[in-house]
């Protein structure tokens, strides 16, 4: 390993070296050149000059041995007595020392301009990274492509290896198992509210930083940088501007997720204030009429004519199945917009449900002509039958409701879903009232129909509550066509029909 490692760390120093050799080679042969036609001060000038090449050219220390060198050369080449080392006459003494201490100062100035634009250069990669860091958790949305998002600054801003870690709803923090010795620093930056590891004042003797994610009562998480050092303050700087940025989007998705909930729960209490009063007003008249009817026939039966009987009979049994309905279509509803259990669904044929709901219908609106056209060979679908069954009755309600003529139910399956419609030839709908009309409590006032304003509203929540969707469209030819999708899924072999 070493032998392969070795001449690659001593290739730049080689070269650095054979630079100087070549500046004060060169420096030499022009200094030679010039012998006849420039003074001593002016050979001397060609030296510093190559000083000065060698200082913002090379590694401080080959800089300095060149300006050694290069008074060295001169005192041999060119200072009287030449080629001894012996120098004749304090002026040329003097010269040289001040050349030693100029091309040693050039040196270290260099040195120093080197330094600071290299850390210059380091802030402005790390400034660009912090925009580039700060744009892009702008767009994010989830904690997930937070951390994946600080992760990869982090990896791109320090050799590491180094960690993001979120805190848990329960306090503890999602360590991947083989890190969790780093849990001890981390959970203590966390309590701390503070930067340990080198160069902090806290745990001085580790070589990682543990930097939390937030402040305290606003804490998100701890990040762990490591093989670091003391002296790095730039760096750590840039750790704590990093995990900044990151605890300012994890706190800010926390709020909008706490806003969001409450906004939900705003808008479930404005539904339940709107449902209890809606219902108020739609239990108010058939009660009303319930208690006047059974009044009537409690107390007044002997005077009320076999006739009049009936009347109040049949309005009992009216109101009675309003209500009924009316309480089915509220329970339903609610328990769809608020239950957290999947539905009871089986395995299912669409015939019997559509068989099921014709028999029903048929006690209920027997004047009504209604025309069926089931496609052959529809397969099984997996559906809650009770709540498909009220769908479809909803929907053929609502036909007898605002229209007088025929009422078609048509049942196809295509590729990926099967499609239920139920047309009427009532009045048409207006486009700018189809999204309106599904909405709870929204009545059409075409017929003077009475009624919860639900119906509609269900049939939409079981048919998304299945995967599938229910819209409106208007026929041509006058009249409404509703239809719903339920979504076809592979009947297991065991369940199919013979």
């Amino acid at each position: 390993m070493h032998a392969v490692t070795e001449p690659s760390t001593r290739r730049p120093l080689l070269r650095s070296w054979a630079l100087m050799a070549l500046l004060l080679t060169i420096a030499t042969a022009a200094g030679m050149l010039l012998d006849a036609h420039v003074s001593l001060t002016s050979q001397a000038m060609v030296y510093v000059l190559a000083v000065v090449i060698a200082a913002y050219t090379l590694a401080w220390l080959p800089s300095v041995v060149c300006a050694v060198g290069a008074v060295v050369a001169l005192s041999f080449f060119f200072v009287p007595p030449r080629w001894t080392f012996a120098v004749d006459g304090e002026e040329n003494i003097v010269a040289l020392f001040a050349m030693l201490f100029v091309a040693v100062s050039i040196s270290h100035l260099a040195a120093a301009l080197r330094r600071q634009t290299a850390t210059a250069r380091i802030n402005e990669a790390r400034a660009r990274q912090l925009q580039e860091l700060s744009s892009a958790l702008a767009d994010s949305g989830t904690p997930e492509e937070v951390i994946r998002l600080g992760q990869a600054t982090l990896d791109t801003a320090f050799a590491g290896p180094n960690l993001l870690a979120l805190q848990q709803p329960d306090g503890h923090l999602d360590l991947p198992p083989h890190q969790t010795a780093l849990g001890d620093g981390l959970r203590c930056c966390m309590q701390e509210a503070a930067v340990l590891g080198p160069g902090t004042g806290r745990w001085p003797g580790l070589d990682a930083w543990y930097l939390p994610l937030g402040t305290p009562g606003a804490m998100s998480g701890a990040a762990c940088v490591q093989n670091v050092a003391a002296a790095d303050h730039d760096g750590r700087a840039h750790a704590q501007g990093i995990c900044a940025l990151l605890a300012q989007t994890l706190w800010r998705l926390r709020l909008a997720a706490s806003m969001l909930a409450a906004q939900n729960e705003a808008h479930r209490q404005q539904i339940q204030s709107t449902f209890l009063a809606a219902i108020s007003h739609d239990l108010r008249t058939p009660l009303a009429a319930l208690m006047g009817a059974a009044s009537s026939l409690q107390t007044q039966r002997d005077r009320l004519s076999p006739a009049e009987q009936d009347r109040l009979l049949a309005s009992l049994v009216g109101e009675a199945n309003y209500l009924s309905a009316l309480t089915e279509n509220t329970l339903q509803l609610v328990r769809l917009n608020n239950a957290a259990q999947p539905l009871a669904r089986d395995w299912e044929s669409m015939e019997e449900i559509v068989g099921t709901v014709l028999t029903r219908f048929r006690r209920s609106a027997p004047a009504r002509k209604i025309t069926v056209r089931l496609a052959a060979g529809l397969p099984l679908i997996r559906v809650d039958p009770v709540l498909v069954a009220q769908l479809i009755t909803n929907l053929l309600d609502n036909a007898v409701k605002y229209s007088n003529g025929v009422i078609d139910l048509v049942v196809r399956a295509g590729p990926d879903a099967m499609q239920i419609a139920v047309k009427d030839r009532g009045t048409a709908i207006s486009e700018d009232r189809y999204q309106a009309i599904f909405e709870p409590y929204a009545r059409d006032d075409r017929s003077g129909q009475r009624g919860a304003g639900l119906g509609l509203a269900l049939c939409r929540a079981i048919a998304e509550a299945h995967g599938g969707n229910l819209t409106l469209r208007q026929r041509s030819g006058g009249g409404n066509s509703f239809s719903f999708s339920l979504p076809l899924e592979p009947v297991p072999a065991a369940q199919e029909l013979p």
